[in-house]
């Protein structure tokens, strides 16, 4: 059996790892994969698997990656796989999944990983994923949630990636979301988010993308903004923010991209980011920019 192609097996004859990626699968998922009490790796991603995900795997007490990435399964996520005490990577992105994100996921605190963008998931995101302090990607993007943004979103001190975007939450942008110092990339545009932007965005000193637009936030660009020196893209467009530009903005010398069309905001845009400025299709009859 350790000649099976995919099939990786220890000293004992145990099936420890299963990578068949990628090999044009069909079918279900066999409820006895439960039983590879020895199983550490279960990759079965870019395939063609449907049906439902077996509750029985989480019985995989030695598991500690599972992807079913770009397949056809459907149902809900069993509440079971928050039994995975071992699990590190839990990647279920690109299916039919559907039904609510299970809060039982919240006891998974070994995942780095948790990627369940690109299904068709209802409901609000689970307070309890606030308990993963371990995790370094959270992407719930392309789905169908609803509800706030948990303000435990904000505990997530190793968090470098937080992909929300393309849903339909609502409410404030938690301000908590500034605690994460080792945030790279926040993505939450598209939604229906509304309120300012909280000024403790501007503590995200490792930044480089943010994407906030197409929602309906309000009120004025935090001058705070202008403390991301790190970041590349700020998409602010599409929005409902009034008050002058900040000129701290200016401060954004690794700026590649800048988009605040279609708010009703006034004043002057920084000169120095002239170039920068990605007006869209809409008329700025207002616009002008500010040269020292």
């Amino acid at each position: 059996m350790d000649e099976w192609h995919g099939v990786t097996v220890d000293f004992r004859g145990r099936v420890v790892e299963l990578n068949l990626a990628d090999n044009n699968l069909i079918g279900y998922l066999p409820l006895e994969l439960g039983n590879l009490d020895g199983l550490e790796v279960l990759n079965l991603g870019v395939n063609q698997l449907s049906g439902e995900i077996p509750p029985e795997l989480g019985n995989l007490d030695n598991l500690i990656k599972l992807d079913f990435r770009y397949n056809q399964l459907s149902g809900e996520i069993p509440p079971e796989l928050g039994n995975l005490a071992n699990l590190t990577e839990l990647l279920l992105g690109w299916n039919r999944l559907s039904g609510e994100i299970p809060p039982e996921l919240g006891n998974l605190v070994s995942l780095t990983m948790l990627l369940l963008d690109r299904t068709q998931l209802s409901g609000e995101i689970p307070p309890e994923l606030g308990n993963l302090i371990n995790l370094e990607k959270l992407w719930l993007n392309g789905s169908r949630l609803r509800g706030e943004i948990p303000s435990e979103l904000g505990n997530l001190g190793n968090l470098t990636t937080l992909l929300l975007n393309h849903n339909r939450l609502s409410g404030d942008i938690p301000p908590e979301l500034g605690d994460l110092d080792n945030l790279t990339t926040l993505l939450l545009h598209d939604n229906q988010l509304r309120g300012e932007i909280p000024p403790e965005l501007g503590n995200l000193d490792k930044l480089t993308q943010m994407l906030l637009d197409d929602n309906q936030l309000k009120g004025e660009i935090p001058p705070e903004l202008g403390n991301l020196a790190k970041l590349t893209r700020l998409l602010l467009h599409d929005n409902q923010l009034s008050g002058e530009i900040p000129s701290e903005l200016g401060n954004l010398t690794n700026l590649e991209d800048l988009t605040l069309n279609d708010n009703q905001l006034s004043g002057c845009i920084p000169g120095n980011l002239e170039n920068r400025l990605d007006m869209g299709d809409s008329d700025l009859g207002w616009l002008r920019f500010c040269f020292e």
